[in-house]
């Protein structure tokens, strides 16, 4: 992978900050997105913005065909068995909100639904606002030490009313890569049904839904060299048909009328309103770019990276990594001594280095932890062992600047 020659396609990564080249080390949270995305938006809303599924004319057929060939290469992408259990939404988090809304409507009280504690907020929010519609319990998976889960707890945790598990593929604060594939056959051996959220999976290794038998799967385009405001909802076809449609609007119906209302098919029965085509079809550029790198060689490099600069980091004085599970993604958080996260982070800017700093929107996790947040950096496809290197050369830095 010539890494050199593919950053040439991220414009971004040629400027500055503070004077100095910037160095991106802030893909958990989003990636960069490759010029050839971007044109693909500028060419979508110069040749071919017209609404969807709804135009007879030239233009509106071919938005269309172009938003569901993203469709279909979603669908291809991650070895869905339809085009139909393949939802566009505005990203993981609305995913999420759609299956705990939906599904969620069809628990009763006393159902228990099983998270674990190192789930982003996304993954425990939406179902606590279904506690407040209905009575229904959540019981949470701990960590070991090394931050992977307990599996024994995992296990015992179900029961005649468990009703969905739902977990993270990979942890966006301490880089576990879950055994999901173990996880979900545990959960359909109890009858339950298991929704993955795969943000911080399908832009870093090989995701196919129906070899994990996942029930539910769900990611963002915007982690994946793509645009804002795309994401996915993977649903097993039976249980889309089940679950009532998260929002009513155009587009999602098969007749109206004011004595009753049908809906269309799937998958438009939840995609109410007019979709984003717009970055859905750019949405499809990027994940042609990622398989024109390849997926494997990706994983490797981000791999590569990973170990080096854990390595050099456990040299540091004071240095705690949180997060030392085998086989983790390529994410380091960690904290330096007693210095606050943020005050390394601000530091880390000032050499041009962008790190995400704060609870990264898992404070149970957090709490689970004993702090109140870490520094995280975290590696693309377009990151080189010379940032790696300056990074740790700026942690050193820094040591005098926060007492240690």
């Amino acid at each position: 992978m010539n890494v050199e020659k593919l950053r040439e396609d991220f414009p971004i990564l040629r400027r500055t900050v503070y004077g100095k080249p910037l160095i991106y080390l802030d893909n958990t949270a989003t990636s960069q997105t490759p010029r050839e995305v971007v044109e693909m938006i500028d060419r979508m809303y110069d040749t071919h913005k017209a609404n969807v599924h709804r135009g007879v004319f030239s233009i509106s057929q071919e938005a269309t065909e172009l938003q569901e060939a993203t469709r279909e290469c979603v669908r291809d992408y991650i070895n869905a068995a339809s085009s139909k259990e393949v939802i566009f939404t505005r990203g993981t988090t609305e995913a999420i909100n759609l299956v705990a809304s939906s599904f969620g409507s069809m628990l009763e009280d006393g159902d228990e639904i099983i998270l674990t504690v190192m789930e982003h907020h996304a993954n425990i929010v939406p179902w606590q606002l279904l506690q407040s519609k209905k009575a229904v319990k959540i019981r949470v998976v701990p960590i070991l030490p090394d931050g992977s889960l307990d599996m024994e707890v995992y296990k015992s945790l179900f029961n005649e009313h468990t009703r969905l598990a739902s977990f993270c593929h990979v942890s966006n604060v301490l880089g576990t890569v879950n055994p999901v594939k173990e996880m979900i056959r545990h959960a359909h051996s109890q009858g339950v049904p298991v929704l993955i959220d795969g943000a911080q999976a399908v832009s870093h290794m090989n995701v196919d839904v129906r070899d994990l038998d996942c029930d539910f799967y769900t990611f963002s385009s915007h982690k994946m060299y793509g645009p804002c405001g795309v994401g996915v909802l993977y649903g097993k076809e039976k249980w889309l048909e089940k679950m009532p449609p998260y929002q009513g609007g155009g587009e999602m119906i098969g007749h109206v009328s004011f004595s009753g209302t049908t809906f269309a098919e799937l998958p438009f029965k939840f995609e109410a309103g007019t979709p984003d085509f717009v970055d859905i079809a750019a949405f499809r550029t990027a994940i042609d770019y990622i398989r024109r790198v390849g997926i494997d060689d990706i994983s490797a490099h981000e791999q590569e990276l990973l170990k080096w600069t854990t390595e050099q980091m456990e040299q540091i004085p004071g240095m705690r990594i949180f997060g030392t599970a085998p086989g983790k993604a390529a994410v380091i958080s960690f904290l330096i001594g007693e210095a606050h996260h943020y005050d390394t982070g601000m530091l880390l800017d000032k050499l041009g280095i962008a790190v995400r700093t704060g609870h990264h929107c898992a404070q149970p996790l957090m709490e689970s932890l004993g702090i109140e947040g870490t520094v995280r950096a975290s590696f693309a496809l377009y990151n080189t062992f010379d940032e790696a290197r300056a990074f740790i050369v700026a942690l050193h830095r820094i040591l005098p600047l926060i007492g240690q």
